[in-house]
């Protein structure tokens, strides 16, 4: 079960594709946070929202937002995959231990080895203030989450 908003965001610390540590206290105070997991790069469904995503970057990357994408892919499939379709923003690597902060968030599939579709828009004080959880196959409203972040 995924937490809900009102939820104290887990905290983490995963590489990004140029094997960078991100933690998310790095954004505490500074910027919200959309945090979206997805299940696998280079998958149909994945590769359409998240290139949606860089093709509203702006919305998404900004003074006071920061997005950051995470799958259980290795570093290095996620570099490749990010340079493939031009993604300047972090995909994190939550491949090892596998699965343990899709997991904290309660969107890990057990059965699948993956994430599912969940994204989680944390305010700047660290608190979940709003969520949405798809099913593998189903992709995601990308502006659904933008209106979460104008009621910030």
């Amino acid at each position: 079960m995924a937490i809900e908003a009102g939820t104290k965001a887990p905290e983490f610390e995963l590489r990004n594709q140029h094997g960078e540590t991100v933690r998310l206290a790095d954004f505490r105070g500074r910027k919200n946070v959309v945090l979206l997991f997805y299940p696998f790069a280079f998958t149909g469904v994945c590769t359409g929202e998240l290139c949606a995503l860089r093709d509203e970057l702006p919305r998404f990357v900004n003074d006071d937002v920061q997005l950051l994408a995470v799958s259980c892919d290795s570093p290095f499939s996620l570099r490749v995959f990010a340079e493939q379709e031009g993604l300047d923003y972090p995909l994190l690597s939550d491949f090892w231990p596998h699965g343990d902060v899709a997991r904290e968030y309660g969107v890990f599939d057990e059965e699948k080895g993956c994430a599912v579709r969940g994204t989680f828009v944390i305010d700047k004080d660290g608190v979940v203030r709003w969520t949405v959880v798809n099913a593998i196959p189903e992709a995601r409203d990308l502006n659904e989450y933008a209106k979460a972040l104008e009621s910030l």
